[in-house]
C-alpha cells in the first residue's frame, strides 16, 4: 500500500515532486479538555467551527492577518513573485477544499480531546508552483499553467542556478506561510472550544529539505510523505470515518531505507471522480453525473461511528480511502504509534465547491 514518494537529489530540487500544494501539512493539538466535556455540545461546536472558519476554493479571510512573514525579503526575488503577496495576505488562515479539514478527536485511552488540522499554502503555493514551472518552460510566470502530465519527466532545477535558488527560497516561504495558517486555525478552534493547548505536533509534506544521508548532503523531496526522524513526532490522518494517529520515527533499517520518512495519511482507493462522479455547473447550479458513493452511504458510515459531520462531499467519503491501520502495518518497523485518535467531529468544504484541481 504505497503512499507518497521520497527522492533525494544532489544539489537540485524538483518543483514537480514538491507539487502544487506546497507545504501541505498536518497539525494536532492535545487540548486540556476531555471529550466527555464537549460531547453534549458537539453539534453546536461543529456548527460554529464550520460557520466561523473559511472552507472552500478561493476563500478569503474576512479578518486578514498581519504576519511577520510578509516582511520576509524573499518576496522581492522577482516582481512576479511579489505580485502574489496580496493573494497570500487575503487567504492566510483559510482551509481550502479537497481533503483539507478541521477535526475533533478523542483519545479513548484517557478521553483527551484533540484538534486535527490539514491544509497547505492555498492559492499562494499553487501559483508559486505553476509560476516556476512556467519559467522552466520559457513561459511567463503568470501565464496560464502549463500542467504536467502524471507520467511526464519531472522538472528539476539545479540549486547552482538562479532559478533553482529562487524556487527553493519561494518554496521555503510557502512553508512558513502554511505553518502560520495552521497555527491561526488551531488558535481559532481553541477559542471556540474555550480550551488551551497542552501539547502539539506540527509537520508537513509536499516539500524539500536539505539533509544528510549516508554522509552525503542532499535535498530530499517528500511528496505526500512526512519526515519521521528517530524521535520525531508526526500526526498521520486516516479519513472522516477512520482513526488517525500520533507517531514517532525510530532508528531502524526500515526507517533508514525510507530516508526517515513515513506516510502523511491513509491514501485513496478510488479517484475523486470515481467516488463522487463528474460535476458540471449550469447557471450556478451543480449537476452531478455518476459516482460510486452516495451521500447516504457516506452519512451512514460516519453516523455509525459517532462522527458529527459538517460539509464534505462523497469524494472524501471513508469508502474512498484505505484503512489507516492496514497501511501502518506495513510501516511498523519505521514508526512507533503513541496515540490512536478517533474522530468525533469533522468539518470540510461542501459539495458546492468547485474543485479546479486534478486528482
Amino acid at each position: 500500500m504505497p503512499i507518497g514518494g521520497i527522492i533525494a537529489y544532489e544539489n537540485a530540487v524538483s518543483p514537480s515532486g514538491v507539487g502544487y500544494d506546497i507545504a501541505c501539512g498536518n497539525k494536532a493539538i492535545k487540548t486540556n479538555l476531555r471529550a466527555s466535556d464537549v460531547r453534549p455540545e458537539i453539534s453546536a461546536i461543529m456548527n460554529e467551527i464550520f460557520q466561523n472558519l473559511e472552507f472552500g476554493m478561493g476563500r478569503k479571510n474576512p479578518e486578514p492577518i498581519d504576519d511577520v512573514l510578509f516582511d520576509d525579503p524573499t518576496w522581492k526575488i522577482m516582481p512576479e513573485f511579489e505580485d502574489l503577496k496580496p493573494l497570500a495576505r487575503s487567504q492566510l488562515g483559510t482551509i481550502g477544499a479537497g481533503n483539507h479539514y478541521v477535526d475533533l478527536f478523542v483519545d479513548e485511552v484517557d478521553d483527551a480531546l484533540w484538534v486535527g488540522i490539514h491544509f497547505g499554502s492555498r492559492g499562494f503555493g499553487h501559483k508559486t508552483c505553476t509560476g516556476f514551472l512556467n519559467l522552466a518552460k520559457n513561459r511567463r510566470f503568470h501565464d496560464r499553467p502549463a500542467r504536467e502530465e502524471m507520467h511526464a519527466r519531472a522538472t528539476v532545477f539545479s540549486l547552482s542556478s538562479p532559478l533553482g535558488n529562487d524556487y527553493f527560497a519561494a518554496m521555503n516561504l510557502a512553508g512558513h506561510y502554511a505553518y502560520a495558517g495552521r497555527d491561526y486555525v488551531g488558535g481559532r478552534v481553541l477559542d471556540i472550544l474555550g480550551a488551551a493547548s497542552e501539547w502539539e505536533v506540527h509537520n508537513h509534506h509536499n516539500f524539500a529539505w536539505e539533509e544528510e544521508h549516508d554522509g552525503m548532503r542532499c535535498v530530499v523531496v517528500r511528496k505526500g510523505a512526512t519526515p519521521a526522524w528517530p524521535g520525531q513526532k508526526c500526526f498521520i490522518g486516516g479519513s472522516m470515518g477512520d482513526i488517525s494517529v500520533i507517531a514517532e520515527g525510530v532508528d531502524t533499517p526500515g526507517s533508514k531505507s525510507l530516508l526517515f520518512s513515513t506516510v502523511h495519511g491513509a491514501g485513496r482507493v478510488m479517484s475523486r471522480t470515481k467516488a463522487a462522479g463528474r460535476k458540471r455547473w449550469r447557471k450556478g447550479r451543480m449537476i452531478r453525473k455518476g459516482g460510486a458513493i452516495t451521500r447516504e452511504q457516506m452519512n451512514e458510515w460516519v453516523t455509525d461511528i459517532g462522527v458529527v459531520l459538517r460539509g464534505a462531499d462523497t469524494d472524501e467519503a471513508p469508502q474512498a480511502y484505505k484503512r489507516l491501520k492496514e497501511v501502518l502495518m506495513l510501516h511498523d518497523d519505521a514508526l512507533r504509534i503513541l496515540h490512536v485518535l478517533k474522530p468525533i467531529g469533522v468539518a470540510m468544504a461542501g459539495p458546492e465547491v468547485r474543485d479546479e484541481f486534478r486528482d
